[in-house]
């Protein structure tokens, strides 16, 4: 086992620098960069980002030239030497090549730089938004899980029964509805839409949550929890306990399980004492994938809906913004951060089922 992790851990390398290559060609190549981002609000059309480009200095200080005809669209009649001065802050007076260089050099030193437009490193940026995706995807994860594999299994085990038919009802409506459809419908009917205003809409807690009790802290902050965990809910929630169903369907199928029933095993025995550890290895498989998306990309539509402030929003409008060092250092962290949740899915693999072996199978 040893020899498998030492190679997948030694074939994260490449992946990492091939997803971070395609990124950079993709990303840092595409029309409206920082410069022309800066350039934008010069002229008007761009928001508010440049109060954090050199202090505001240099944009006070710009001459104009009417002569000049600037590479970047928009910029004619501004001073060459400004324009370059902007590259040159961003890192564009470097070759391609050479910025991507430095870039993976500083990002296995785990340096990620400060964002363009923000007077903050890009760390303490994530660790600022990061308590809004923990708590939308640990909760999220634990409701999925704790409540989809017990109705998945009892689904199995009373297959065509009327419980199976009218909760497979239930589940696939759920799965057909998007969930920020949903979040809006729970906004209209119990966050002051136009019914009840039962639940607030903003944030994680409300203000006066530092004057409050520990008890009422915990209240206040699954109050404010309850619609978006809803929303986010269904379609984890349909898909796993879909899954779980027909993996124990197959499993219960097998000889093995005829076997353990001849041999005069309870139906419990055979299937929490067999069946259970083969029908799991299924979901354990699609565990990393449920994480990843939980905590980094599943949030977006839902964040925004309900006003949370989390990995979902900062991404997205760092790439509308341009801000390459926030886009490719979440890039480069959540893509380790997969690789390492697989690699440890693999183990857990190994865990629930000794008869997997690693070592024996090419990587």
């Amino acid at each position: 086992m040893g020899g498998y992790i030492l190679r997948r851990l030694l074939l994260m390398i490449p992946t990492l620098i091939g997803i971070m290559a395609i990124s950079f060609i993709v990303v840092q190549f595409a029309p409206g960069g920082p410069v022309e981002q800066v350039i934008a609000e010069l002229t008007g059309q761009g928001n508010n980002t440049t109060e954090r480009i050199s202090g505001g200095n240099d944009l006070q200080g710009a001459a104009f030239n009417d002569d000049f005809n600037s590479q970047y669209r928009g910029a004619q009649g501004l001073d060459p030497d400004f324009i370059k001065s902007l590259e040159k802050q961003f890192g564009f007076d470097k070759p391609p090549l050479e910025r991507f260089l430095n870039m993976l050099w500083d990002y296995a030193r785990f340096d990620f730089g400060e964002s363009f437009f923000r007077n903050i490193s890009v760390i303490d940026l994530i660790a600022e938004k990061l308590p809004v995706s923990i708590s939308l995807g640990v909760w999220i994860l634990l409701l999925s899980y704790g409540i989809s594999i017990p109705l998945g299994i009892r689904k199995a085990v009373s297959d065509g029964s009327r419980f199976d038919v009218w909760t497979s009802g239930v589940i696939i409506i759920a799965y057909a509805v998007p969930g920020f459809l949903f979040g809006i419908l729970l906004i209209v009917l119990f966050a002051g839409g136009s019914f009840f205003d039962w639940f607030p809409l903003r944030g994680l807690t409300s203000e006066n949550w530092a004057s409050l009790s520990w008890p009422e802290r915990i209240i206040d902050y699954f109050w404010h929890l309850a619609l978006p965990l809803v929303s986010l809910a269904l379609a984890a929630f349909a898909t796993t306990t879909l899954l779980t169903k027909n993996s124990f369907i197959d499993e219960i199928r097998k000889q093995y399980v005829t076997t353990a029933r001849a041999k005069g095993l309870g139906e419990r025995q055979v299937l929490y004492g067999h069946v259970f550890r083969n029908a799991m290895l299924i979901i354990i498989a699609g565990f990393p994938g449920a994480f990843i998306t939980a905590f980094f990309s599943g949030s977006l539509l839902i964040e925004t809906i309900f006003s949370l402030d989390g990995l979902g929003r900062l991404g997205f409008d760092s790439v509308v913004k341009r801000d390459y060092p926030v886009v490719f250092a979440t890039l480069y962290i959540f893509s380790l951060m997969g690789l390492v949740i697989g690699l440890v899915s693999d183990l857990i693999y190994t865990w629930v089922d000794p008869r997997i072996d690693f070592e024996r199978r090419d990587v």
